[in-house]
Order: C-alpha cells, then sequence, then structure tokens
C-alpha cells in the first residue's frame, strides 16, 4: 500500500456575517498559490456582504515570492469590494518577508490610515 504525502497546502474557510477566516497551513508557492487566490476569490464572489478576510497563518510552513505575490492578490482583491484584509499569526519567516520586500505597511494598512506604518503581528 503506497501512503500519498499530505497536501503542500491546506485551507480551511469559515463565514462569519461579514468576514471570512482563512487558515492557511502547509506550503504557500508557485505550486499551491492558485488555490488560496481562487478560494478567497469565489468566497468574495458568492458573499458579497464579507468585510473582512482574515488569513491565518498559525500553521504555515513556506512562502516564497510567487507566495508573496498571491497575499498581493488577494489584498486587491478585498480591497475591490470595500473590504479589509488582516494577516493573522504571521510566523517568522513570513513577517521577515514582508519585511524585507516592503509590503508589510501596504499588506497591513486599514483604509484610511497610513499605508507607511507596519502593523503588529496580529493585524
Amino acid at each position: 500500500m503506497t501512503t500519498l504525502p499530505p497536501p503542500a497546502l491546506r485551507i480551511t474557510v469559515t463565514r462569519g456575517a461579514r468576514e471570512l477566516t482563512v487558515d492557511v497551513a502547509g506550503d504557500l508557492d508557485y505550486d499551491t498559490v492558485d488555490h488560496l487566490v481562487e478560494t478567497v476569490s469565489e468566497q468574495l464572489a458568492r458573499h458579497p456582504e464579507v468585510r473582512g478576510v482574515r488569513l491565518d497563518f498559525a500553521e504555515l510552513s513556506w512562502i516564497d515570492s510567487v507566495g508573496l505575490s498571491a497575499l498581493l492578490m488577494i489584498h486587491r482583491r478585498t480591497r475591490a469590494v470595500g473590504g479589509v484584509l488582516y494577516l493573522e499569526n504571521r510566523p517568522a519567516l513570513l513577517e521577515r518577508l514582508l519585511r524585507q520586500t516592503g509590503t508589510l505597511g501596504h499588506l497591513t494598512a486599514r483604509p484610511g490610515r497610513d499605508e507607511g506604518a507596519t502593523g503588529a503581528n496580529v493585524t
């Protein structure tokens, strides 16, 4: 009997009245980003009342530049519907990537606030 490896990315979506929580576990890279972007985009299209998207990275094990690009795409799509993106429980590897690329302030700024401000680890 052959045992298959666990999927590289596991996504769990919980929807509240006006908010989505998306638990992201595993690797967010070239091979997996489409699944995350499509999942969030589909949820936003199906539920136009959603104004907050919380990406929970407590179980994120890897992210590369394509994963960062996916976060920027989700940020754009969330803002396009009048929503706010929250990046929660960011592990050190994600925090480092956001700081090194100068995207931390952009992705964690709240609408109407200074985009140059950096957020805390739970935003």
